[in-house]
């Protein structure tokens, strides 16, 4: 089961490289966001990733990551 505090935290300091992507099974855009990091785009979107983690209900992040809650 996915944490969105991990999520949140991973997206801050480890999102510009993907890592929040990796922890959330979303491989390819993690892979991307490592591919493209020496742009610093993709710090850009995990900035922006961080705020909607922050922001976002507990029970939508469980709806969208957590599968089992489905």
């Amino acid at each position: 089961m996915k944490n969105k505090l991990t999520a949140t935290v991973l997206a801050l300091f480890l999102g510009g490289i993907g890592f929040h992507h990796f922890y959330l099974g979303q491989t390819k855009r993690g892979l991307i966001y490592l591919i493209f990091c020496w742009t610093l785009l993709p710090t850009l979107f995990a900035l922006y990733d961080f705020l909607v983690f922050l922001f976002m209900s507990e029970d939508t992040f469980n709806r969208k990551y957590n599968y089992m809650f489905r």
